[in-house]
């Protein structure tokens, strides 16, 4: 297995397959479950149309986010928001760190995502994340630039963001 640079890796034929740089080394995950598409197309869509309805910035999926090019780190979260003040990081891909990330949490990316993900995004600068689990129908908030502990939403309790602080939803919206 050959170690590329970032520009290497996006000079690559473009594909539908989920893939990240991991310090140079290219990391293809399987392909996420009907349950993982589903929940994530409803989120974004919501997220979406509330960005848009207010004009407070972009909402990506799925989208190359290069957290260090130096060290040819290329992750592609399940949904970015980059807040409108922030745009300028976005150029074909984007460049540093969204202000959201989202995770909808697979059986095989679980673990991954909440340990080594999580790491990353705090590292780099993200200011929020979202793990949302499927199985569970539930969604963590982690702030990720603050010392306040996780907020777990579930049913009926809505959904909160520092990030977003007019997003105010239901969890069990995002889970019809």
């Amino acid at each position: 297995m050959e170690k590329l640079t970032v520009h290497e890796y996006f000079e690559s034929p473009e594909t539908v397959r989920p893939m990240e740089l991991v310090y140079g080394f290219v990391r293809e995950p399987a392909m996420p479950s009907y349950q993982h598409q589903r929940v994530a197309t409803r989120l974004l869509a919501l997220l979406y149309a509330h960005v848009q309805q207010r004009g407070v910035g972009e909402v990506l999926s799925p989208m190359d986010v290069v957290l260090d090019e130096a060290a040819a780190l290329v992750v592609q979260p399940d949904i970015v928001f980059v807040s409108r003040d922030r745009l300028g990081i976005i150029r074909e891909r984007i460049w540093g760190p969204p202000d959201l990330v989202v995770e909808i949490l697979s059986p095989s990316t679980a673990r991954r995502d909440r340990t080594i993900k999580l790491g990353w995004y705090r590292k780099y600068g993200v200011r929020e994340c979202w793990l949302v689990d499927v199985r569970y129908h539930r969604v963590e908030v982690i702030e990720l630039q603050s010392t306040t502990p996780a907020r777990l939403f579930w049913g009926p309790q809505r959904l909160r963001s520092t990030v977003l602080p007019d997003w105010d939803i239901p969890v069990e919206q995002v889970f019809v």
